[in-house]
């Protein structure tokens, strides 16, 4: 694993935005970053990343399966009570999930370790499985990058074979997509989606949250008021529950994606859940919930929200430096995992995003911050594998 100075096409903005990719900048800083590029063997592909993702994943669903039995440790994770039962039973009845991305420590020597799962709505999914492709394209035609270099990434073809199998499965043959829509990177995420379920065969309709109406029998609804049979929602789930439609989330017939089984997996309570069911597992990091006793023999570690997104309320403890982001986040509890600071590439540490899509693994992507603890503006960087 290295990071290699590409240099920028000379029209990559007007490239990125000939795909509709307007967040190339956000709040006047650098998003999409292809100064630099990741250069990945094989080997360190296949089986240190890829295999580990596939490993993580088998150990997560069981992890469904001891949390879905355990309403003590749900109450633990904060999932209110009302839906203990509703979560129990999306799992019991095996509603498809489609996608989530791991976040992985990986320097291209030790082994990769796991510091989370983004498995209800993770974002830089287009940039993964759409730009960083044609990225590779460019650089190849232009000479910049030899012809045999490849790209660990499937994720687009994965995901019209996701969407295939609903297709299948739809007596409609609509999908309902929402999302808040004035929030851009949100938004794009969301058009993608829909954009690929339309190539599988779906009519697609695009909602903003706001706009989703409730039925007597409790269908989600359109604007049209046409019953949704399938709704993707790049929307929280641990938000919609405590709102005014979250109850309808218990006994609708409409379809969620994702399911709500997933609220046991994006969630930080999952970390100490996975360190107990296989502990000195090699991708794992110690993890317990902050009231453990064990919690307070890490000497080192990184305290975080039960639930929160982008880094948010996270506090990083390494030696002498603690590194604490503000945020809104926390009421619900805490987890402390072991620290594990990511590796430095020059000035920047880089994270890798492992995709998994219908419970496989298909892809990666990385993202660079000027601190160890990614957030919401951590740049986006393109990767190539070349022996």
């Amino acid at each position: 694993m290295k990071r290699i100075a590409t240099g920028e096409r000379l029209d990559w903005a007007q490239k990125l935005e000939a795909l509709d990719f307007t967040i190339h900048h956000m709040y006047g800083e650098l998003y999409w970053d292809e100064r630099n590029a990741y250069q990945f063997t094989l080997s360190q592909i296949e089986d240190d990343l890829e295999d580990p993702t596939n490993e993580i994943l088998q150990l997560c669903y069981k992890a469904v399966d001891r949390i879905c039995a355990d309403p003590a440790l749900m109450t633990r994770m904060a999932i209110p009570a009302e839906f203990h039962d509703a979560v129990s039973k999306s799992w019991k009845w095996s509603d498809r999930d489609i996608y989530g991305r791991f976040d992985l420590r990986y320097d291209g020597k030790s082994p990769a370790k796991l510091f989370e799962f983004n498995a209800d709505t993770p974002t830089s999914l287009f940039e993964s499985a759409v730009l960083q492709w044609e990225w590779l394209q460019d650089m190849k035609q232009s000479g910049r990058l030899n012809a045999t270099a490849d790209q660990f990434n499937s994720i687009h073809e994965k995901l019209i074979g996701a969407f295939q199998y609903f297709k299948n499965a739809s007596d409609s043959g609509v999908f309902h997509f929402g999302c808040i829509s004035d929030n851009e990177e949100d938004y794009l995420t969301t058009k993608y989606l829909a954009d690929v379920a339309f190539q599988a065969g779906f009519e697609v309709v695009l909602l903003d949250m706001e706009e989703i109406g409730i039925d007597p029998e409790n269908w989600f609804t359109d604007l049209e008021d046409r019953r949704m049979e399938n709704l993707f929602k790049l929307y929280p789930l641990e938000f919609m529950v405590h709102e005014d439609f979250g109850s309808h989330l218990i006994s609708t017939p409409t379809k969620i994606h994702e399911p709500l089984w997933k609220m046991t997996l994006s969630n930080k309570g999952l970390l100490p859940v996975l360190w107990e069911m296989a502990p000195n597992h090699p991708n794992l990091l110690p993890a317990y919930f902050a009231d453990d006793p064990q919690a307070l023999r890490l000497e080192n570690a990184v305290r975080k929200p039960l639930l929160s997104r982008e880094g948010a309320n996270v506090t990083l403890t390494s030696g002498e430096t603690t590194i604490a982001v503000d945020g809104e986040y926390g009421e619900e509890g805490y987890i402390v995992q072991e620290t594990c600071l990511l590796p430095q590439f020059g000035d920047d540490y880089a994270v890798i995003g492992s995709w998994v899509v219908a419970g496989e693994a298909c892809g990666i992507c990385i993202r660079e911050d000027k601190s160890p603890i990614t957030q919401n503006l951590s740049r986006f960087v393109p990767h190539f594998i070349m022996d």
